[in-house]
This record gives C-alpha cells, sequence and structure tokens, in this order.
C-alpha cells in the first residue's frame, strides 16, 4: 500500500471558492480503483493550509490517478485559486492494525 500525505496552501479567502473543485476530487478520486482513502482538511490553526492524505493500493492504481482527467481539471484550477506550496510525499506502508 501507498500512503501520500502532506498540504498544500492557498489564499484563506479562496477556500469558499475552492471547495466545489475540491469536493469534485476527492468524489472522482474515491470512486477510482485501488483508492482506499482521499481525504481533505483545513488546519485548525493555518488559514488556508489543507492537509492532504491519501492511500493507495499499490503503485499502478496511483499511477492511473495521476492520468485521471480529474486530477488534470482539478491542477487547472490551482492558478486561480491561488494553490501553492504543495508539499506531499508517499510512503510505502504494510498492513495497519489497531493502536
Amino acid at each position: 500500500m501507498l500512503l501520500i500525505i502532506g498540504t498544500v496552501r492557498l489564499p484563506p479567502e479562496k477556500l469558499a471558492e475552492a471547495r466545489p473543485a475540491m469536493e469534485r476530487m476527492i468524489v472522482a478520486s474515491r470512486a477510482e480503483t485501488g483508492c482506499l482513502e482521499y481525504s481533505y482538511a483545513e488546519d485548525v490553526l493555518i488559514a488556508g493550509r489543507i492537509h492532504v492524505k491519501e492511500i493507495w493500493r499499490d503503485q499502478p492504481s496511483l499511477d492511473a490517478h495521476f492520468a485521471s482527467d480529474h486530477i488534470m481539471a482539478w491542477r487547472a484550477t490551482w492558478p486561480e485559486l491561488g494553490i501553492t506550496d504543495r508539499d506531499l510525499r508517499v510512503y510505502e506502508i504494510g498492513e495497519a492494525r489497531a493502536t
């Protein structure tokens, strides 16, 4: 499995405008084969900072995601929404267990 975590930033005043595009991206990504989890969350302390968490079954699933129409459409919105400072990391992980 692959875990992607990190952050992106956008101007806080653009958040309401960004929500529909983020929702489309989340819904389409969650429907993809191999997507086990996909979410965005606002930082409580830093306005405009969005935390990203994704879990993918394998590299071919992630590769298909990166080639999808909806990710291209999402990335095309970044300039108008002022999305910057993309800092995402991918980690290979084993099976999850309860803590």
